[in-house]
């Protein structure tokens, strides 16, 4: 199955991906961030990633890879202290 098109969708708050066989997938963003953004950074991570790199942000959720990457990343949407 390959993957055709992943966008985040601001009406629903999904990342919404779909694929070549007509499968469907939306990753539901708020209970993404209640499960994994517990700091203001990781947060504003995640906002970064869905605005600017919904198809990573996918891959990071499908693979279960997001709270490593959290824990190690330098923040793309850096917050001034």
């Amino acid at each position: 199955m390959k993957q055709i098109a992943c966008e985040f969708n601001m009406d629903s708050g999904c990342v919404e991906l779909r694929f070549d066989d007509g499968t469907e997938l939306d990753i539901d963003c708020t209970a993404i961030e209640h499960e994994y953004g517990h700091t203001v950074q990781q947060r504003a991570e995640l906002d970064w990633l869905v605005y600017h790199a919904p198809t990573e942000y996918a891959r990071l959720i499908l693979s279960k890879e997001i709270a490593a990457y959290l824990s190690n990343t330098n923040m793309h949407g850096k917050i001034d202290s």
